[in-house]
């Protein structure tokens, strides 16, 4: 089939390998990739030259709040900054939003709220709370693909938190659908044990909000998690884990060809609890930012395997409820908004540690597709996938000016640093959506169900 545009680079990376390519397009998907000089005259060519053309980033971890917390984040700023940072692929969570997406009636509202103001492809994930066991069979029907839960309370009153006892009501129906379930894992009783100890100091001081979210939370919630997934053969998903202790027993669980899988974020990868400033609330999240040893863990854990991939949580909020003027880490909204930097972020702590390109498109593109189930159309440059890229200077340095980033609000803890990797243009489908600037098409996303992938 003749090609309507080729991309071309001298460092494409595929599955195979990462060389000399050029991508024919046709109809939004890829028909053909042929060497670098293999393009018929008068063909619309897009040359990249040296610098890289990974495939288009899937982040199945965004927090967009629309409708009803949209002053906090909207369909069109989030997805503009993913755009820009690469990404051409979302998954959103089933909260902040109001209503949160619990019900098919809020799938319905989020869906028509998201119409029309997308940049890049959208799809969407629902929630299990305490009183929803009979909605998850219509939602799951409805396009959702799979579902959230939290162990502990979520920060906002609309979306409960599950007890060991409501997982075991839900996963036998959920291990009938083949749905996966993604888990906030960190358990009450080891937080409640922590803030009930005396501590020293202000809390504006960073230690003090880590030591009130410990390492055991996770553990423990992680071991419960282990433990039901092996009783009902249900399919689990941990997100952002950032307790490097876990990583034994997710380990034995691989072994044991349990259904796990496991992401970090970029933000455990690339920062360090010795670094954070007290007062320094753009930091918080849950769970927290640990230390540079356990951050280094991680990176083991990611390199061998235990951790499968790496997407954002980005989870924004009004710079007001970060308590900056405080400093008060108790009280700030826990959350990092990084959307449009993991890309760089990552790549820029891979690159000094010795990883390739071809590892990091594993990590942030083909292996969150998969947990989604879009990995035979998203995730890799190869034939028959959507023509989703992503060009991309891995050499060139930016420096982080808040004011350039796109999400709603500004404030993160990137602000200042200077990072390895500059997006040169996106293309969503074959369309150029982002050209290294700003915006050159309206928004052209589609809603994606998980029926219809």
């Amino acid at each position: 089939m003749d090609a309507e545009l080729v991309v071309r680079s001298q460092r494409v990376v595929r599955p195979a390998g990462v060389g000399p390519a050029s991508i024919h397009i046709r109809g939004g998907k890829i028909v053909a990739l042929r060497g670098y000089e293999e393009v018929r005259p008068g063909l619309q060519l897009w040359d990249a030259k040296e610098s890289v053309v990974l495939p288009g980033l899937v982040d199945t971890h965004v927090h967009i709040n629309e409708p009803g917390r949209t002053e906090w984040e909207g369909f069109a700023s989030a997805t503009q900054a993913a755009a820009a940072g690469g990404i051409t692929t979302i998954v959103e969570m089933p909260l902040n939003s109001i209503p949160v997406t619990t019900t098919k009636a809020a799938l319905e509202a989020k869906l028509k709220a998201a119409q029309g103001q997308c940049w890049v492809d959208a799809g969407f994930w629902a929630g299990v709370v305490p009183e929803n066991k009979r909605e998850l069979r219509e939602l799951f029907d409805a396009g959702v693909f799979g579902f959230k839960c939290f162990l502990v309370p979520s920060g906002i009153p609309e979306f409960g938190h599950v007890t060991e006892a409501d997982l075991r009501a839900v996963l036998p129906e959920l291990a009938s659908l083949g749905a996966v379930l993604l888990v906030h894992a960190e358990l009450p009783g080891p937080i409640e044990a922590a803030s009930a100890q005396k501590h020293e100091g202000s809390p504006s001081r960073y230690a003090r909000w880590l030591a009130s979210r410990p390492r055991a939370a996770e553990n423990r919630a992680i071991e419960l998690l282990l433990r039901l997934s092996r009783e009902f053969g249900a399919r689990i998903h941990i997100v952002h884990l950032s307790s490097s202790e876990a990583l034994r027993a997710l380990g034995e669980a691989k072994a044991e060809n349990l259904p796990v899988t496991v992401e970090t974020c970029p933000h455990y990868l690339c920062l360090a609890a010795e670094e954070i400033p007290d007062g320094a609330t753009e930091f918080k999240c849950a769970p927290p930012i640990r230390e540079r040893e356990n951050r280094e863990k991680l990176w083991t854990g990611l390199v061998e395997g235990t951790i499968d991939f790496v997407v954002s949580d980005h989870s924004p909020c009004p710079a007001e409820m970060k308590c900056g003027s405080s400093g008060d880490f108790l009280q700030a909204w826990g959350g990092v908004s990084s959307l449009q930097l993991g890309l760089p972020a990552v790549w820029t702590a891979a690159r000094k540690r010795g990883r390739t390109l071809g590892e990091l498109a594993e990590w942030m593109c083909r292996r969150p597709a998969r947990l989604a189930g879009l990995d035979s159309r998203k995730g890799a440059i190869a034939e028959g996938y959507d023509a989703d890229l992503v060009v991309w200077n891995p050499e060139a340095t930016f420096r982080v000016d808040p004011a350039k980033l796109h999400h709603r609000h500004k404030l993160t803890p990137y602000a200042g640093q200077t990072l390895f990797g500059v997006v040169e243009a996106t293309f969503l489908r074959g369309q150029k959506i982002y050209d290294g600037v700003g915006f050159p098409t309206g928004p052209s996303g589609v809603i994606l169900k998980r029926a219809a992938c």
